[in-house]
């Protein structure tokens, strides 16, 4: 069976990160089986909105359905300027929402990428 590389979007409070974390080293301990499990947290919508902007996700689209593309060929495709994708394509990086292959390609890693967003109490 082939695994699905899924990475996970949510907004989270920093506590609640240290719990998920915390409840996963418990299970390591009693020896449990941890599925590999990708996360990137922000801690609030607001954030995630100003990272995930619409042309950043225009931009992940067009590599997860066109594949690894140079950073030129990519501001081209999606009839941007190079700086400015050139400066997104870093900020996703850091996130590794995107990463670089060994060729110095862009590409998407992950199968599927699902979002949760908790309602405030």
């Amino acid at each position: 069976m082939i695994e699905r590389r899924v990475l996970h979007i949510e907004v989270s409070s920093a506590d609640d990160s240290l719990r998920q974390f915390a409840d996963v080293w418990h299970l390591a301990e009693q020896g449990e089986k941890i599925e590999p499990f990708y996360s990137v947290g922000f801690e609030s919508m607001s954030e995630l909105i100003s990272t995930l902007t619409p042309k950043r996700w225009e931009l992940i689209e067009h590599l997860h359905r066109d594949g690894p593309l140079t950073i030129y060929a990519l501001a081209k495709l999606l009839q941007r300027d190079y700086k400015n994708v050139h400066t997104d394509v870093k900020a996703l990086s850091r996130l590794e929402i995107i990463q670089k292959t060994e060729d110095g390609k862009i590409t998407i890693p992950w199968d599927e990428i699902d979002a949760h967003f908790k309602l405030a109490a």
